[in-house]
């Protein structure tokens, strides 16, 4: 694939990420949705209006259409202080990894990947020395990408969505 970009998303963004969080969603509810993702709930429009208007959301062009997104934040979900951490550094040192989607379209090109190696470029640049994440216990395909991308369990929680199927999620974390 040629023509492959990574940027912070701009305003002017916002319905396409839309957009492909709608097509992204249609496609797990037709299928097996590892994720657990439902249109119109998560992630939606007002996802992207809530990171693009924080400045955290990022997302990754082929050819100058969006085929993906990461939020990459110095928030934790509140769970995340009941399990112990290899690294003890406080958040403004942690980037947190959310909303990380690939169009179906571009899934199996390596896409997700690029994706998470400029989350790693973008915390050296801004002196991050780790990153974490959560995913769904039963969400495989994103847990093999990011034990094979580096990222070492550290326990699993209860994320208190109060949202049917959404209950344990694994936490990840990474130095960089």
């Amino acid at each position: 694939m040629d023509n492959i970009n990574v940027r912070l998303a701009d305003q002017g963004d916002i319905n396409r990420i839309a957009e492909l969080f709608d097509r992204l969603c249609d496609r797990l509810e037709s299928g097996i949705n590892y994720p657990g993702w439902k249109k119109g709930v998560y992630p939606d429009r007002r996802t992207a209006e809530l990171y693009v208007g924080k400045g955290e959301l990022h997302v990754i062009t082929v050819g100058g259409r969006i085929a993906g997104t990461i939020v990459l934040s110095n928030e934790p979900e509140d769970a995340y202080e009941e399990v112990k951490w290899r690294y003890d550094w406080e958040y403004d040192k942690i980037l947190v990894i959310r909303t990380f989607t690939v169009d179906p379209e571009f899934w199996g090109k390596g896409l997700g990947e690029r994706l998470l190696d400029h989350a790693s470029s973008f915390g050296i640049i801004n002196g991050i020395k780790a990153m974490r994440l959560d995913v769904l216990e039963t969400n495989i395909p994103a847990i093999r990408l990011y034990e094979n991308s580096g990222f070492e369990y550290a326990g699993t929680v209860d994320l208190r969505l109060n949202i049917p199927g959404l209950k344990w999620f694994r936490l990840y974390e990474k130095k960089i």
